[in-house]
């Protein structure tokens, strides 16, 4: 750690942490004064701060959001979102409990092929207006969305950004993916739906009323701009078909968001401010921030410190350092963005497969995947997808507190992960 600035580093991000926590200042606020500090104390600097790819601000991140969010609030104005809601609570009959069984399954099978940021980008707003419809309590829905997302990010080479940095670094296949993880993240939806079903009960509350209104209507009737859907739904799929193609076009998906978000705004009538308008600025701002300050840490040498002794724990045993890599990247991943944490360990995982005489089934880099993708549902902050629902939310006047989200993600992160350990070991060492 780089003399007095590591632990100025230190303060500066658990003083702004404790700021997101408390709600006594907004989480933009206390980002961008956390990110102001970094640079003010010289624990990092512009050029780390906006140039560089290891501790800077990750643009691809910022505007793959940007782009995707300029996508959806087209697709906003055609009324397909409407049209959603209402098919998704007729084939529910209105029953709350099997609408959110509907939103988790199909939210965890799109985040296997999409990212889970896009995801829920798309999911949020039929949420919305299913809840309105129904009279519905917002909160239990997303949260129960987000969780799903990073859940079914775990299946595939495309479904949680760090994914993309292991199977580079570990010369990992989209199919190597499939057939260690995928079967895993279908059971950890299966156990996520009953935990939904105990967690929220008080949300499932059937309004008779309001489901006779619903079950009324013709969800055709929901689309305002027919020419204008057929427009979006054609962008998005080649945008959906860019993200599954990443390994073959080698176009990142920020360049694949931009690019659909520019041609939708050509080639429809929509006008750009309206588009533009759409867009979640203070949670890209949120973004920032929060990147600069884990910069901060990186650029002193503390997170690479955090490192080097979960490596020394770890030491020469596969099972012993499998379970530790799992639990601790798990613990990590929800206090610091799970996007840099997996970019300095990377390198540090490597080390230990090596010196322990070969890659094996990959299980180090599998538990590395498994607590970083899994361990983002701890916490409000602990991945994209959850920044960026609790920003949906606050826009639509229904927030979410930080403890509201990280008083379920704690309960699902660590039933999740103890699964994710059994099955490793099942797997990997008791089956072999």
């Amino acid at each position: 750690m780089n003399d007095w600035h590591g632990w100025a580093a230190i303060i500066v991000f658990v003083g702004a942490y404790v700021l997101i926590i408390s709600e006594k200042v907004h989480r933009v606020a206390a980002a961008l004064g956390g990110a102001g500090l970094m640079l003010a104390i010289g624990a990092t600097d512009d050029e780390s701060a906006f140039y560089s790819t290891g501790s800077g601000i990750d643009w691809n991140v910022i505007f793959l959001l940007m782009g995707m969010m300029m996508i959806v609030g087209v697709l906003k104005k055609t009324g397909m979102f409407e049209y959603l809601a209402i098919w998704a609570v007729k084939r529910a009959h209105a029953r709350p409990f099997r609408v959110m069984v509907m939103l988790v399954v199909i939210t965890a099978t799109a985040s296997a092929l999409l990212d889970n940021v896009t995801t829920v980008l798309l999911v949020a707003p039929v949420t919305l207006l299913v809840c309105e419809r129904l009279a519905l309590p917002v909160a239990p829905f997303l949260i129960a969305e987000v969780f799903a997302s990073n859940v079914g990010g775990i299946a595939t080479l495309v479904g949680d950004p760090p994914n993309i940095i292991i199977a580079s670094r570990a010369q990992l296949t989209f199919n190597d993916f499939l057939v260690h993880l995928a079967p895993l993240a279908a059971v950890l939806t299966a156990v996520l739906v009953l935990l939904c079903r105990i967690m929220f009960r008080k949300a499932f509350v059937y309004d008779e009323d309001r489901a006779a209104e619903v079950m009324a209507l013709e969800e055709r009737e929901a689309i305002k701009n027919p020419r204008l859907l057929v427009q979006g739904l054609v962008v998005l799929a080649l945008v959906v078909a860019g993200f599954v193609l990443h390994p073959v076009v080698h176009y990142e998906p920020s360049v694949v968001a931009l690019l659909g978000a520019g041609l939708l705004v050509a080639v429809s009538t929509v006008e750009t401010g309206d588009v533009l308008s759409e867009v979640e600025w203070p949670t890209l701002a949120f973004f920032a921030g929060l990147f600069v300050m884990i910069g901060g840490l990186i650029e002193t040498g503390v997170i690479g410190e955090i490192s080097k002794a979960l490596a020394d724990v770890i030491g020469g045993s596969e099972l012993g350092g499998s379970m530790v890599m799992l639990g601790a990247s798990a613990v990590l991943s929800g206090v610091v963005d799970n996007i840099p944490y997996v970019a300095t360990m990377a390198p540090i995982t490597a080390d230990l497969v090596r010196d322990m005489g070969g890659a094996g089934d990959h299980v180090m880099w599998w538990a590395l995947a498994l607590g970083a993708d899994l361990g983002g549902n701890a916490t409000a902050i602990g991945a994209s997808a959850n920044v960026v629902v609790l920003g949906i939310a606050e826009r639509n006047r229904q927030p979410i507190s930080f403890w509201e989200f990280t008083k379920y993600g704690l309960v699902v992160t660590a039933v999740t992960v103890a699964i994710s350990a059994t099955y490793i070991w099942l797997r990997y060492f008791a089956l072999t």
